[in-house]
């Protein structure tokens, strides 16, 4: 029997199915770290083909429940609290007070938080990001790539891109602890005071690269963020690439009412 009717709407089998696996999640019943039954004991369970429980299986990993691994099925993510991204993380008095934005953020949301530097050197500029900091694409610039963790899991990666003419002569940008306030803080130590981060985000599925590196199931969805660090002359001194687990945050803006 491949529906059931509802609501005077027939509602596939599979949809039932998966419905009932993600209210066991839900419910606890399913727990952080269990494994979803097998294909095979979902088949003899509930007496359909197993093309009928892949399909349900489709959309358990829909709602960002579970995460598939390779050769041993999907298993029930662990769902820590939700961090929320304000519009405050960049303010001058945490950078000050000897925090990087990042760090500052995970205090305040009482997470254990960690960032593993993936790679420090010279790069090229992308097309986009030359554009933004004002430059010729190919130009030399200062890549710095970082993996975030919150509680042990991964939850973003960020690359930044910084002019060669501007780091140059900042050691402390070449170093994976560039001291108390990260990045930002060295920057206006040098003298390149900021007047405001421009962010642009979009939503869209993780590629299988993403995927991997973010401990997601494939085509989870993720924001990508770019934001533009600029300074009281105008100038972006920093573009920050940034892909994020979108189910691990929370937007929260405060946008001036006044002229």
């Amino acid at each position: 029997m491949g529906t059931a009717v509802g609501g005077g709407r027939a509602v596939p089998r599979y949809v039932q199915i998966a419905d009932e696996i993600i209210q066991q999640i839900r419910a606890g019943v399913l727990k952080p770290g269990d494994m979803v039954p097998s294909e095979s004991e979902l088949v003899d369970r509930y007496g359909v083909s197993g093309g009928t429980i892949r399909k349900a299986m489709v959309e358990v990993r829909a709602s960002g429940l579970v995460e598939t691994r390779h050769g041993k099925g999907s298993l029930v993510k662990a769902r820590p609290p939700v961090r929320h991204r304000s519009s405050d993380r960049f303010r001058r008095s945490h950078r000050k007070g000897g925090k990087a934005a990042y760090l500052a953020e995970s205090e305040q949301a009482g997470a254990t938080a960690k960032v593993s530097v993936l790679f420090i050197g010279p790069a090229d500029a992308p097309d986009d990001v030359a554009e933004r900091l004002g430059i010729v694409s190919g130009a030399k610039v200062l890549a710095r790539r970082r993996l975030y963790f919150r509680n042990g899991t991964p939850v973003e990666t960020a690359t930044s891109y910084l002019p060669w003419g501007v780091v140059k002569d900042i050691p402390e940008l070449f170093s994976e602890n560039p001291g108390p306030g990260g990045i930002y803080a060295r920057l206006e130590d040098d003298g390149h005071v900021f007047a405001e981060f421009v962010e642009t985000l979009q939503a869209r599925p993780a590629s299988k690269a993403e995927s991997s590196e973010l401990a997601l199931s494939p085509g989870s969805p993720v924001v990508h963020l770019i934001r533009d660090a600029v300074t009281e002359e105008g100038r972006v001194v920093e573009v920050c690439d940034t892909l994020m687990a979108a189910d691990q945050f929370v937007f929260s803006y405060r946008i001036p009412a006044t002229d």
